[in-house]
């Protein structure tokens, strides 16, 4: 069961320093935060776009895991379309702000908690969605990942994910532009690839790939939406 929004646990507490790829990770979004939550949405009609239709998928009775949440302004978007929503985020200080947000605009089924999307601990069987927006790229083992979310499904159960595939970009972003920006501590590590080879690794998951969109209205859109069912 998610937090409620008057949980007073240190669960918004930074993850524990043995795990230190959570713990890496967690140092630069905590550093970023204030700053990320103050900047505007690129593309505004895009991001509706991707709202309306997760909205479209979600139905009042179901709970919902958002993994890796950021400072939460979608769950607070999306919360109300369900029974309960469980957001979380591996930075302390993403969750603090989405808290903030929360405390502003109440939504009494929603939670937020720390947590990594790499690490086991979402709860087996236990939502009907995940959500994954602009998380899978940032994952520091894409497989391990997909198979927690796929994990915390129920049978039937949806995942919901937008991602910026890299890899079909400018070969220079990713050769050059991001090793130097990582090098210097301006960005965080990144995986690579074209969203034929994430839809593959969802499917090595077990997980039918139900739709494929690009809600992108400011030219070549790199995110790719993908929607995909857990069978058994």
């Amino acid at each position: 069961m998610p937090p409620s929004t008057t949980d007073s646990r240190s669960d918004a507490t930074p993850l524990p320093a043995a795990n230190a790829s959570a713990a890496s990770k967690a140092v630069f979004w905590n550093r970023i935060a204030r700053k990320y939550a103050a900047d505007p949405i690129s593309d505004m009609a895009g991001y509706e776009a991707t709202l309306r239709h997760v909205q479209s998928l979600l139905t009042a009775d179901q709970n919902v895991l958002e993994m890796g949440c950021g400072t939460g302004t979608t769950a607070l978007r999306l919360a109300p379309s369900v029974g309960r929503m469980h957001a979380t985020d591996v930075s302390a200080e993403m969750i603090a702000i989405a808290r903030e947000k929360l405390a502003a605009q109440p939504v009494p089924q929603l939670g937020f908690s720390v947590a990594d999307a790499d690490t086991p601990g979402f709860g087996a069987g236990a939502y009907d969605a995940v959500l994954a927006f602009n998380l899978l790229h940032l994952v520091g083992d894409l497989d391990c990942a997909l198979a927690l979310a796929v994990q915390a499904l129920r049978p039937g159960g949806l995942l919901i994910s937008k991602t910026p595939c890299i890899a079909e970009m400018n070969p220079l972003i990713p050769k050059l532009a991001l090793p130097l920006m990582r090098a210097i501590g301006k960005a965080p590590h990144v995986l690579c690839f074209k969203a034929e080879q994430l839809q593959s690794a969802i499917a090595r998951q077990g997980m039918e790939i139900v739709s494929v969109e690009r809600h992108g209205t400011r030219g070549k859109d790199f995110r790719v939406f993908i929607v995909a069912r857990k069978l058994v």
